[in-house]
């Protein structure tokens, strides 16, 4: 009679252990999974970032160059070529010419980048910029 009344008691216990550790999920899965989507959106958002870096940084090295016929074309197609690989089409190009520096920059809304909406950050804009001396540019007056 005794084994009896033990395994039914180990029985209820592990039924009851069982419950418990549903219920334990249950309040810990929304928390987990928070932290999984925000890790996956910061990774993408990273990965768009130096890819806007890498395009501005291609398209100032061609806006640099004194032996380019036309180089702002050229510019536009380089970065273009760059971002291709993203599947992204909202960005933006600006170049900058200065006296012997050209600078170049592209900039994309976030809300056209994020995954999820995941970080609820409204107008801001993921940028990548580079500024680089023209070839064989002397400054006047120096």
């Amino acid at each position: 009679m005794k084994r009896w009344m033990k395994r039914a008691l180990l029985r209820r216990r592990s039924s009851r252990a069982r419950g418990a550790a549903v219920v334990e999920f249950a309040v810990v899965l929304p928390l987990l999974l928070t932290i999984l989507f925000g890790i996956i959106e910061y990774g993408y958002v990273f990965m768009v970032r130096q890819s806007l870096q890498h395009a501005a940084r291609e398209g100032c090295r061609l806006a640099s160059l004194s032996t380019s016929d036309s180089p702002y074309t050229n510019v536009i197609t380089r970065v273009d070529q760059c971002m291709a690989g993203t599947g992204l089409t909202s960005y933006t190009t600006t170049v900058t010419t200065g006296v012997c520096e050209e600078t170049v920059t592209v900039t994309i809304p976030y809300d056209d980048v994020s995954l999820i909406g995941f970080f609820d950050t409204p107008n801001y804009d993921l940028t990548g910029s580079c500024s680089m001396r023209k070839e064989g540019c002397t400054v006047p007056g120096s």
